[in-house]
């Protein structure tokens, strides 16, 4: 049973997004797929990204019927910060959440992970989402902004994603900027990546075989 970890540059890049686009393009394959949100923060009443991503995958998936949002995440806080800030009483156990995603494993043939904010964002004082990806062993899909500053949070994150010997591919959410991206930021791109590809052009083939 695969993993496939879902990331970004930072926080409102587009995971949530991505994540539901990949759960209906491999359900398309014939794949049968699932979904965990490890941590939310920013909860009140329920979790609504981990909601949105059980919605699409009860759509195609009959093992997560029961389950509820808060089934698929291994803890949420209320403050909207990084876990290891949202979680002031300290409860926090990296155990817990490899356990969480072992069991839903359980009911898939590729479990999608969508990670909270970026890659250095910290779940406890020395463990970050990056790490927990690494101690997955499992491919990550990074997703970056087209806003003006773009170039330097994605060459960072694939700078980070590299020391950690992490295998990854990478695309860019064009929701921001869109009008100066092909003149501010594609033209590096284009140079340095030349395989770089937008998530409005998703294509799931590069993942198939990881």
């Amino acid at each position: 049973m695969k993993i496939l970890f879902v990331t970004a540059t930072n926080t409102n890049v587009g995971k949530t997004y991505t994540t539901i686009k990949l759960i209906e393009s491999f359900n398309k394959q014939g794949i049968l797929v699932g979904v965990c949100k490890p941590i939310e923060t920013g909860v009140i009443t329920e979790p609504l990204d981990a909601k949105q991503l059980l919605k699409t995958v009860q759509k195609h998936n009959p093992n997560f019927s029961i389950l509820k949002p808060k089934d698929i995440t291994a803890y949420t806080f209320e403050s909207p910060a990084a876990p290891f800030c949202a979680d002031n009483k300290k409860i926090i156990n990296i155990q817990t959440i490899k356990n969480k995603i072992i069991e839903l494993q359980q009911l898939c043939d590729l479990l999608i992970i969508e990670g909270a904010g970026g890659l250095m964002v910290p779940i406890t004082k020395t463990y970050k989402m990056i790490d927990l990806a690494k101690d997955l062993n499992c491919k990550v899909l990074l997703v970056t902004p087209s806003k003006l500053g773009c170039i330097n949070d994605t060459e960072l994150s694939i700078d980070a994603l590299k020391s950690k010997k992490i295998p990854f591919d990478w695309c860019v959410n064009l929701f921001e900027d869109k009008e100066s991206f092909e003149k501010v930021t594609k033209p590096y791109y284009d140079a340095v990546y030349p395989q770089w590809w937008s998530l409005n052009e998703l294509n799931i083939n590069i993942f198939l075989n990881f």
